[in-house]
This record gives C-alpha cells, structure tokens and sequence, in this order.
C-alpha cells in the first residue's frame, strides 16, 4: 500500500492554495459553493487549518473578491495606457467591464453582489483593490471629459458606471427576449451601451 504524505505547506502557502481553490470554486458554481471544510479536504489538510488564515468563510470569500478587483484592474490599467484618445480609453474601459461580467460571471456576482463593500466596516482586504478600480474608472472618464470639474466628473462617472451595470444586471436576470433583441447581435447591442454611456457622461 502506497502512503500518501499530506501536502507540506510553507508560511503563507495554505492561506494562497485556499483562495486559489475558492475561487476556482466560485468562477465554477457561483460563491455559495464555497465550504472551509470542502477546500481543506481538497487541499489535503485538517478541517482546522484553514482557520490558522482566515477567521472563516466570509474572510476567505472577500480575499477572494480582492483578487478579482485586483484582476479587474490589470484590465483597466490595459485600457488606460492603450492608444488613442480619452474617449476611446473610456470605451475600452467599459468593455472591460463588460467582458469581466461576460467571462467570470460568480466573481462578478461575489464582487458586486455581496454585502462585503455595502457594510459599516468593508473588509479590510478588499479596500484598496476595490478603490482602485474606481480611481482608474475615474482617470477614464477624466481622459475622456477634459476641463469638467470634479463634481461633473463623479456623476458622469457614476451615470456610467450604473447604466452599464443596469444592463449586466438585466442580462444576467435573463430579462432580454429574442423579441427585443433580433435582429441585433449582443456585440451590436453592447457596442451602442458603451456609445450611449460615452454620450451621457460626456455629451
């Protein structure tokens, strides 16, 4: 009989393979299929050990949420730092969001969805990634309406960030029929949100 040697975890190790395998699990089923136990049995240690890293599963889900801001991010930083124009910066930054919708839809859901930003006291954790992404959405819509002042440039930021999110909403609610679609394509209809967007905020 072969013995099988449980897996030996560095410092810091178990705390990145447990928010690795959550949020594997989320991209998966969504984040309520998230369970300590589950992920220590996955990962071949104790029941116990998860909790020497995170106080308990809502710890691990917002670590999880960070590094989906984190990655949402990269993608904005990409959009900032393209050629072309503040419009067009703007645009790509809207589709970023759009496809991270599109592609990682329970990360999406964990990210702004839960309760976790919405409370008196948002973990820790999740802050900095979290106010990073609106500052990169905030440098966008500055490229892209220069000379507004700063109260113009957080509502416009605002109206933008909302009518986008209205939409995934609805799409992820299944609120679209074939009627109200046909015969446009989805790129078709999402190409004229990003252009409506543009035009709301900086028309």
């Amino acid at each position: 009989m072969v013995r099988m040697d449980k897996p030996n975890y560095h410092h810091g190790d178990l705390a990145n393979a447990l928010i690795a395998a959550a949020l594997a699990a989320v991209e998966q089923d969504g984040p309520d299929a998230v369970s300590l136990r589950d992920l220590a049995q996955t990962l071949g240690v104790s029941r116990a050990a998860p909790y020497r890293h995170f106080a308990d599963r809502d710890a691990l889900l917002a670590s999880v949420a960070a590094r989906g801001f984190d990655d949402l991010n990269i993608g904005y930083e990409a959009a900032l730092a393209a050629e072309g124009g503040g419009g067009e910066k703007l645009r790509a930054a809207g589709r970023v969001y759009l496809d991270f919708a599109r592609r990682r839809p329970g990360l999406f859901q964990l990210m702004f969805e839960s309760d976790f930003l919405g409370r008196d006291r948002p973990p820790e954790v999740l802050i900095g990634p979290a106010d990073k992404a609106y500052n990169l959405l905030w440098r966008a819509m500055e490229a892209a309406c220069p000379g507004a002042d700063e109260p113009a440039i957080k509502a416009r930021t605002i109206v933008v960030w909302s009518t986008i999110y209205g939409y995934i909403a609805l799409s992820r609610a299944h609120r679209f029929k074939e009627f109200m679609l046909g015969p446009l394509t989805i790129p078709e209809v999402e190409a004229t949100l990003i252009e409506a967007t543009l035009s709301l905020a900086c028309g």
